[in-house]
């Protein structure tokens, strides 16, 4: 009898149908899951293989491939998807670009110790790192490790002298509340020699003075402006500054560059200004009270040159509140965030007379009432009629120069009641002016009077004319004044 052969054949061609149906499937789902889902094999529903302990991303053309530990990158932490994200891919062949130029003008190497400050996600880092500078770390408000570590621009945590290079992109120190003290840390953690690259938005010559100005350690090497990668940052100027010695006098504060003794220049991009300027009016207003009034809708106010904002961007303004007629000081006590000054802003420190005239008109009243109520007038020497006190005087030149450093955006409203007259030159001869960068000033003249039609005001002795020179004065010397009312 022959063997029986049939069944055992019929077997192994079914068992080996189904072994082939069953990788069909496999390769079926896997093509799904990686060509369609668009997922790696990090799916803990599918993979048949654990993570390594070692991640190596590869960004195409960006070099050599930067190595993230997957301790620090779990499986189900969102980061994993980012690092291969098309905006991460972007951000890190922008910045490698970037860093490659640095490298190749001598300003970074691969042996320099790195930090990029308030870098949220660490491209920055991982670019560096991609291009060979492996020395690199970040900070942030919040860690993001490995790249980056807890700190924040204002308070770097690193001792002083640390870093051959330091890189801050993203317009973030524009955007910083506290740009002074974001600048300062940069300067602290960087080594003698070492460089600073700095990428900010404005691209206004005087933004970029007032930025370079929060510096006072640093010169200015490079500029270069070029096109950013995303729609927040379309537009990229790029300031390369180098750390030096000897820009510190020695009290730790700046010596102003423009001002050498009682002298100033005032820098070119003020100029600039000047000349964007709403026109002054040459001719005395027959009707003050309207004509000037007015004109205050012509005003250019120094934030409509740039982005509806002061050139020190968030920064918040110290206010300053000199008022020397005691009437109004109750006033002040309701009004957080500025100081009172008590006192009269005059040429030098000695007690004067304060008077209260009245313009032809004004009627006598009660001091509990504003209306019709003279404005005051400080003298050197006792005068005649009105009411008399006394009040310090203080030397305004010298205050500010003590007060402000010429990297402070210092903005002032002048109504002295005359005083501008002595004030004004005196600010010229100390070299004050230069620490001002816009003035709105109310210059007082014998003016005609509202209420008596052909009569002048006795209060002033100067004119109109007078008033005019004392505003082209100081627009020719290069400072943005605006008329007042």
């Amino acid at each position: 009898m022959e063997p029986a052969t049939g069944k055992p054949s019929l077997f192994r061609n079914i068992l080996a149908r189904a072994l082939l149906f069953g990788v069909f499937i496999l390769v079926l789902r896997f093509t799904y899951v990686v060509t369609i889902t668009g997922e790696s094999c990090n799916r803990v529903d599918f993979c048949f293989f654990s993570m390594p302990q070692s991640l190596n991303f590869v960004i195409p053309g960006a070099g050599v491939s930067a190595i993230v530990g997957n301790d620090a990158v779990s499986r189900s932490d969102p980061r994993r998807e980012l690092y291969t994200s098309k905006e991460w891919i972007r951000a890190v062949h922008f910045y490698s670009s970037v860093f490659q130029d640095l490298i190749a003008d001598g300003y970074l190497s691969p042996h320099s110790k790195s930090l990029c400050v308030e870098t949220p996600l660490g491209q920055e880092v991982f670019a560096l790192k991609e291009i060979g500078v492996e020395d690199s770390i970040g900070t942030f408000q919040k860690a993001a490790k490995p790249l980056v570590i807890k700190g924040e621009g204002h308070q770097i945590p690193f001792d002083d002298n640390t870093f051959d290079f330091v890189f801050t992109g993203g317009g973030r120190l524009d955007a910083s509340a506290r740009p002074s003290d974001f600048a300062a840390e940069i300067a602290r953690i960087l080594k003698p020699e070492g460089f600073a690259v700095v990428h900010i938005k404005a691209n206004d010559t005087y933004s970029m003075n007032s930025l370079l100005d929060l510096f006072n350690s640093c010169k200015l090497v490079k500029m270069l402006d070029m096109d950013g990668f995303d729609s927040s940052m379309p537009f990229v100027r790029e300031i390369v500054l180098r750390k030096e010695t000897g820009f510190l006098n020695h009290g730790g504060k700046k010596i102003p560059h423009g001002i050498s003794g009682n002298k100033c220049s005032v820098s070119g991009h003020k100029r600039e200004l000047v000349e964007k300027a709403e026109p002054l009016i040459e001719e005395e207003p027959l009707m003050p009270w309207i004509t000037l009034k007015r004109n205050i809708n012509n005003v250019k106010y120094l934030p409509s040159m740039f982005r509806k904002q002061y050139p020190k961007q968030n920064k918040t303004f110290h206010v300053y509140a000199i008022e020397a007629d005691k009437h109004f000081h109750q006033q002040y006590d309701l009004k957080k965030a500025i100081t009172l000054l008590p006192y009269a802003a005059w040429v030098r420190n000695e007690t004067l007379r304060f008077e209260i005239n009245r313009d032809p008109g004004q009627e006598e009243v009660s001091e509990l009432k504003d209306k019709g109520r003279g404005m005051g007038r400080i003298q050197p020497v006792k005068s005649s009629g009105g009411e008399v006190g006394e009040i310090q005087g203080f030397d305004f030149a010298e205050w500010l120069k003590i007060t402000v450093t010429e990297s402070d955006f210092v903005v002032m409203k002048m109504d002295v009641e005359g005083t501008e007259f002595d004030l004004i030159p005196q600010l010229f001869e100390t070299g004050a002016i230069c620490l001002i960068d816009e003035i709105f000033l109310e210059c007082h003249y014998n003016r005609w009077q509202r209420c008596c039609p052909g009569r002048r005001s006795t209060k002033y002795k100067k004119n109109y004319g007078q008033c005019l020179q004392l505003f082209t004065s100081l627009r020719d010397s290069g400072i943005l004044v605006h008329q007042w009312w």
